[in-house]
């Protein structure tokens, strides 16, 4: 059984969108944190609708905000729980993208999933196992969660652009190669994006580059 997720939504009107973005937030936020990079996209992208979701669990390293799946070395959960809440989220994940393509009557082929840290590992470990393509991945300061089962597990091989801070304390930088190397060795078209002196944020020209990539994918 899957949980619905809640989500906001900017952009184009409903049933008007020719391209889909959904914002995949980092853990301890919630939706609405991402929304916002909708307002400086959206001149770029005019028919585009952006949706960004909840992801469907309180933090259990305690606060406020929210998780898409326990993360041990934060909040002392095991490898076993963190493993099942991946595999949980991501059929949650699905079924919401599912939905809300339907919803707008959109195929795969128009979206475009941009996650930020903990959002990114959700977007890399979904899209390649989805059955149909979708038109590409923007992972920002985030890491490919199983590398080593990409060559096996991938039944599909969307483009994916990665954004990483050379700056990160949270997510090591070390970790923007080391996801990069497993997708090109699997066959995927990869590209790289370093914000010098960034930490774990977006700086603007990691949103410059993820706009270049949305434009590219979604209109050509």
């Amino acid at each position: 059984m899957t949980r619905e997720l809640k989500f906001g939504r900017a952009g184009a009107p409903l049933g008007q969108a020719k391209q889909m973005v959904v914002f995949l937030h980092g853990y301890g936020a919630d939706g609405a944190d991402l929304l916002g990079l909708a307002d400086p996209l959206a001149p770029h992208l005019p028919e585009a609708v952006f949706l960004s979701p909840d992801a469907p669990e309180p933090c259990q390293g305690g606060g406020f905000g929210l998780q898409w799946f326990p993360i041990p070395w934060i909040d002392g959960s095991s490898e076993a729980a963190a493993e099942a809440g991946l595999t949980q989220a991501a059929q949650d994940l699905n079924a919401f993208l599912d939905a809300r393509l339907a919803e707008e009557g959109l195929t795969p082929a128009a979206l475009v999933l941009v996650g930020f840290s903990q959002g990114a590992m959700m977007s890399l470990h979904v899209a390649p196992r989805r059955t149909l393509p979708v038109a590409g991945v923007v992972a920002i300061s985030g890491r490919l969660l199983h590398p080593a089962a990409l060559v096996t597990e991938a039944l599909v091989k969307p483009p994916v652009l990665l954004i990483h801070g050379d700056q990160d304390p949270v997510v090591p930088f070390e970790d923007m190669g080391l996801a990069g190397n497993a997708l090109v060795a699997a066959g995927f078209e990869t590209y790289g994006h370093v914000m010098k002196g960034t930490g774990h944020g977006i700086a603007p020209d990691g949103l410059s580059a993820a706009l270049s990539f949305l434009h590219q994918r979604l209109i050509g």
